[in-house]
Order: C-alpha cells, then structure tokens, then sequence
C-alpha cells in the first residue's frame, strides 16, 4: 500500500513540522513539505501529529495459558487502537517461556495473530519460581530480555547468576521488584491514608524500593543492563537517579495511573487494584518530576486483563491488574500535558523514543527508509472513556468514564493502517 499523509505536522529532532509522509513497502519513502500525491492513496490529517508509534515494554498478553482474559489478536488490536505498533509482551503464561520449546509456541502465535509487532520476554527462572535459572541462552536470540514479572526473584544469589548470564547474552534483565517479605498478608491497597482508614492490609513501598537497591548493588558486581519494571515510590526514583549518576546501565518505567492517581483517588473496586499499588500523592510528585528530568526512562502500561469475575471482588478480593493500552495517550496529555506538568515531548520520548533505544528495537524515526510503523494524534478530540468499546478483552480500568480531550486517529504499522479512527475527515 502507498500512502500519503499531508497537512499533518511531524514529530522529528524533538519538535514539530509541519510535512507530508510518503509510505511505500512497508517503509517511510520521503519527509517533505510538500509531496507530489500521485500513485498514493491520500490521507489529509487537518494539523493532526505524526509520530512514530508508540512502544510499551510491559504488557500482559495472556496467551498462551490465559485467552479467556486476553489473546494476542486482541491484546494487540488494543495497542493498535492506543496508537502502539510495538509491544514486550511479559512471560508469565503457561506455559512459561523458560525453554526454546515452551517460547515456541508463544512466537507461533505472535506470527499468526499478531496486529503489532511484538517482541516477548523470556523468564529469568524456570517457571517463574525463582528456583533453578531458565534456559537463558536457548532464547536469548529471540526475546526482548529476562524477567519474573508478577514476582520478585527472591534470592540475590539466584539474581546475581542470572545478570552475570544475561550481559554475556546482552540481553537486559527486567525486574518486578518485590521484596515478599516485607509485604503485609493479604494487602490490598498502598499502606498510607486510604488503607488505614477503611481498615485495609496495605503495601509497604519498602517492598519495593528494598530489592531495588538490593538489585543496583548486583549491577555494580556484573555490569548487566537493567530495567526497572512498574516503579511506584518516591525512594525507587532516587535510587535510580543515584544509580544513573554513578554511570550504571540502568533505566526504569512508570505507568501512567501511578502518574496521574494516588491513593486519595481509590474506590472500593477491582479496577483500582493492581501490583503496585497506586500510592501517596508525595510518590505521584516524585515520579512526575523523575518523568521530568530523565530518571523514568519509559512510561509503560503494565495492561494486565482479566475476566470481568476476577474483577469483581472489591479492593480486598480482585486480582491485581487493570488495562491500559487504549486510554494511556489521552489520559497522559489531558491530565499531564494540557495542565503544565510535564511537556507533550517529554511524554513522546518516554512512549516512542527511550523504549527503542533501550531494548534495541527497530525504527523511531520520522525519516526516508526508516520502518513505517506510525500514530497520527488528534489533541482536539473531546470523548468519554468507555471500557464497553474496548477492544481488549479487558474492562478493568480507574479511568472509566474519565473525560478527556484528545485520542488517537490512526495507527500504522508495517506500512498498513491497523487502526483508523479520523472521524469527519475524508481520503482524497
């Protein structure tokens, strides 16, 4: 497919301009203020943005194991949908991709059903039990990185064999920091104001921010690159910021409900509940300001589905997880961007750019020969947030009915459209 975007204006060397974008085979032909039309099909964007698509580094697709809550034609029609045409899709499915053999059958499925590109992880120990390492080096050559995500690896010493492993790999390991001992049975919400005044278990942010140093002091040994997954406190972001200071390979994600909610903002409802939790406005300031000044590298989803029942059982009773794939454009630049907090270019660079550059994927790049995998962004596009219209199977989120002001028209990946939604706007 040739197509041609005109009167848009293009994300490139951090600012806009206003240039068309001739795509052909797959790839970016030609940037230019003006470009002839004939032999493309052509799409007049009216000042909307083109970016080049987002990239989120943590999400839970669910299959194989787990299709009742997600599956990979689904969970990648929502990312198309929230302007994504790339995706690190987490290992905790079964079965866990701890072999060549067992990722296998998770890469077949990719290949079959997939919207957007998609680029698994490989577990960090067999089964995600943080026993016996998994097979790192059968898959190294097939997967974003290592991690446990949905658990901490408990031992360091089972840590430090697996970072000594994963640099000879290069491959990065990406850690869901979790310190078990430290966490109070059967919490439920962040231990702060909300959790003590409706007589819940709440999460220490010690929990956290604990395996992170434990963790940084096992990059210093090994040298091994290192994520930071879902960061929640205000003590992980110093200790990242320290970290990067001294000059260790080391980055970090937020999502964007840590963001933007804290636990003055709770419900008793399973779509407040996820692992991290949200927690103080004090932990919100400081990760806006880690956003603000390089510490948080990536803002990624953690878009964790599950079936509506799972759901259902309050604060107390749900399973962790919310989705976030289709509502974290509008609600990062409605309640981000459009109050002053943080720039649209820093929220660029956090979704686009940095997730590129750190796990080594392709594109990034507004250019001539670069892959063709962009988002065109309406900041005109008034709406309500509505779980019902969702593609994800997924309904499980804080912002339901949270209006906001702006939406993604378009999403094209490989050169062809996987998600268009220009409403009033017509191909000429």
């Amino acid at each position: 497919m040739n197509l041609l975007l005109t009167g848009g204006a293009v994300f490139l060397n951090g600012s806009f301009h206003n240039m068309d974008v001739a795509i052909s085979e797959g790839r970016i032909v030609s940037v230019a203020p003006s470009l002839p039309q004939e032999g493309f099909s052509v799409i007049e964007l009216h000042n909307q943005l083109i970016v080049p698509g987002f990239v989120d580094v943590h999400v839970h697709l669910r299959e194989p194991g787990f299709s009742y809550k997600e599956t990979i034609f689904s969970g990648t029609a929502a990312a198309a949908a929230g302007g994504y045409t790339a995706v690190c899709a987490m290992p905790n499915l079964s079965p866990v991709p701890d072999s060549l053999e067992h990722l296998q059958i998770q890469l077949d499925l990719i290949r079959k059903n997939a919207k957007v590109h998609v680029y698994p992880y490989g577990a960090i120990t067999c089964g995600e039990r943080g026993e016996a390492l998994a097979d790192l080096a059968a898959v190294a050559p097939y997967v974003a990185g290592f991690s446990d995500d949905g658990r901490g690896v408990q031992s360091a010493e089972r840590m430090r064999e697996a970072m000594t492993l994963a640099k000879t790999l290069d491959r990065p390991i990406v850690a869901h920091c979790e310190e078990e001992s430290l966490l109070a049975r059967g919490w439920a919400v962040h231990d702060g104001s909300f959790a003590r005044s409706h007589g819940l278990p709440g999460n220490d942010p010690a929990s956290e921010w604990r395996q992170v140093e434990r963790d940084l002091q096992l990059v210093r040994e090994t040298g091994c690159r290192y994520h930071v997954c879902h960061i929640s406190t205000k003590e992980s972001v110093a200790l990242i910021r320290a970290a990067k200071a001294e000059g260790l390979p080391v980055s970090c994600e937020t999502g964007p409900h840590y963001l933007v909610l804290c636990d003055e903002d709770l419900q008793d409802e399973g779509r407040f509940k996820m692992n991290p939790p949200i927690r103080s406005a004090a932990d919100r300031a400081a990760l806006v300001e880690g956003l603000l000044d390089g510490t948080v590298d990536c803002i990624a989803t953690d878009h964790a589905p599950h079936s509506a029942e799972e759901k259902s059982r309050g604060l107390r009773g749900s399973l962790n997880g919310i989705v976030g794939l289709e509502t974290a454009f509008p609600i990062l630049y409605t309640n981000l961007v459009q109050t002053g907090a943080v720039p649209l270019e820093t929220i660029l660079k956090a979704l686009c750019l940095n997730p590129r550059r750190l796990f080594g994927l392709p594109g990034g790049e507004i250019a001539p020969d670069q892959p063709a995998d962009l988002a065109v962004l309406d900041l005109e596009r008034p709406h309500v947030i509505d779980s019902g219209t969702f593609r994800s199977l997924g309904r499980a989120t804080p912002f339901d009915g949270w209006g906001v002001s702006a939406a993604v028209a378009m999403t094209i990946c490989g050169g062809g459209i996987v998600h268009a939604d220009l409403r009033e706007q017509e191909e000429v």
